[in-house]
């Protein structure tokens, strides 16, 4: 069996890989992917593989983009942290959904039912996964909490959203800051990619907030925004070509 895995985590791509290959040492992972963008680049440039393990939550947003963008024509196992997303759609239209930590048990059972299927039943789970691509709007304000008030931002004059110690801000065009209780990972996922960008594991920034990019010594991206940042952003060496295509490419 050979296995894409699209997971924005090392760690937790690690784990799997140790899993599938307690599982059966035969099973072959063919790569690894950590973005919407990556993972429809390889699905172009390589065979198919026969099965995909498909985290919900990646480094540019919702994995759900992908099919939005490509028919994605392999069955695929989901996988994600986060228990909020585990609604019976997801049970009836994939293979199986799997919360992390992943247990042995649980994904051996996964591709145990993956292997049952005739060629007939693996055709309509793929058509049925491609209608998971998200139909939701993409957010054009923000109404965050903020005191004895409720603000209503409009997503044009955020320059970024920053989390560290679990605490998250957004930062305004205008040098302000304001508490905002979601995570980036919810943040992102309800952002238009086009115009906003994960640039790490504390930032996201807006693309017309970018007034300056210095190439670093180990081929990391520094990021200047026009307004104040709490801390210097970097993009990775392995994000920083994804970073210039988004910039330059709307």
């Amino acid at each position: 069996m050979k296995i894409l895995i699209v997971e924005d985590e090392t760690a937790a791509y690690e784990s799997l890989v140790e899993v599938l290959k307690e599982i059966d040492p035969d099973i072959e992972v063919l790569g690894n992917t950590e973005s919407v963008n990556q993972t429809i680049n390889w699905l172009k440039e390589h065979p198919l593989p026969d099965l995909i393990l498909m985290d919900i939550h990646l480094s540019d947003g919702s994995a759900f983009l992908i099919f939005e963008l490509i028919e994605v024509e392999v069955p695929i196992i989901f996988t994600t942290a986060y228990d909020e997303y585990a609604i019976e759609a997801f049970k009836v239209n994939s293979i199986d959904y799997l919360l992390k930590p992943i247990k042995t048990i649980e994904l051996e059972r996964a591709l145990q039912k993956f292997t049952k299927l005739s060629h007939t039943g693996i055709a309509n789970y793929v058509s049925k996964v491609n209608q998971l691509a998200s139909t939701t709007r993409y957010q054009t304000k923000l109404l965050i909490p903020h005191k004895d008030q409720l603000l209503p931002i409009d997503l044009q004059q955020v320059s970024f959203f920053y989390t560290t110690d679990k605490n998250t801000a957004v930062g305004l065009i205008d040098g302000s800051t304001i508490p905002y209780s979601k995570t980036l990972e919810h943040i992102f996922s309800t952002l238009n990619p086009a115009n906003f960008f994960r640039a790490n594991k504390q930032f996201i920034i807006a693309r017309n907030a970018v007034k300056n990019i210095t190439v670093w010594f180990d081929s990391r991206l520094l990021v200047t925004l026009d307004s104040a940042v709490p801390e210097r952003i970097y993009i990775s060496k392995n994000k920083a070509a994804e970073f210039k295509e988004w910039l330059v490419n709307e």
